[in-house]
């Protein structure tokens, strides 16, 4: 009986995977491939439709919406952590690094282990986390508004200016392909340009789907040639088009951090 179930769990399975990769498939196919009846088909289908992972059509199936929709956000989550440990690599015993109001970013003080520096940051949230014994915080102060967690205004770069920093780590709302940073809060914009200015070297840090986006946000031009640290799924025309004009890119894999994923 366990062996039965397991059986018809297995077939499952590769039906989902299927259905996943062609995006839509018969039902007399997958009869055909599984050398099993329509009838069999039809209530593994009935199975697979009832967890949302597929969406049955009249001798078919094809791919729920609401599964791709949430598969696509696990895949950039995931990404989006393989890209802060990645930074965390970058980061030297002794150095002051810089961090704007990306929580991504931030997500980068979790995997420095041993490693001893000072953060400057604008990001509330580094006061809700528990980072290594060795990273040390120094909240550049400012003013928050609304629900925003990002500290801004007059202080944040009056104490931003008298302070100078090894690397410069810093998201964003996307980057262009002709070299823009993006940012969704305009207030930003000036942190992140004199961060970039006061550090020796800097990252911008943006997933794939941030790469050669467009739209009506705020941006600053990236005169300093830098490195961009994004995903294997960014665009390669993109990618080509950023480092025609000097930028340096880095695109992190899945199986470069295997414990990760």
């Amino acid at each position: 009986m366990k062996r039965d179930r397991e059986s018809v769990n297995n077939r499952q399975a590769k039906m989902l995977s299927m259905i996943r990769e062609r995006q839509e498939i018969k039902v007399e196919e997958l009869a055909r491939i599984f050398n099993v009846s329509l009838m069999t088909v039809r209530r593994d289908l009935q199975t697979l439709e009832d967890r949302r992972l597929i969406s049955r059509f009249y001798g078919g199936a094809t791919v729920d919406p609401r599964a791709a929709a949430s598969s696509m956000k696990d895949d950039i989550l995931l990404y989006r952590q393989l890209i802060a440990r990645y930074s965390a690599t970058l980061v030297r015993n002794g150095e002051t690094v810089f961090i704007n109001g990306s929580n991504t970013a931030l997500g980068l003080l979790e995997f420095t282990g041993e490693r001893s520096f000072t953060t400057v940051t604008n990001n509330g949230n580094a006061v809700k986390y528990r980072f290594p014994a060795g990273v040390s915080i120094t909240l550049l102060g400012g003013t928050l508004r609304g629900q925003s967690h990002i500290m801004t205004g007059d202080n944040t770069m009056r104490n931003l200016l008298m302070t100078q920093a090894d690397k410069a780590f810093l998201g964003c709302a996307g980057i262009s392909s002709d070299g823009e940073i993006l940012c969704g809060i305009p207030t930003e914009l000036g942190i992140n340009e004199t961060m970039i200015a006061h550090a020796r070297e800097y990252f911008i840090l943006a997933d794939h789907t941030k790469i050669g986006k467009a739209g009506t946000y705020a941006s600053c031009s990236l005169e300093k040639q830098g490195t961009v640290i994004t995903d294997e799924l960014a665009p390669a025309a993109v990618v080509a088009q950023l480092r025609a004009i000097g930028m340096s890119v880095i695109q992190v894999r899945r199986n470069d951090f295997p414990d990760v994923v």
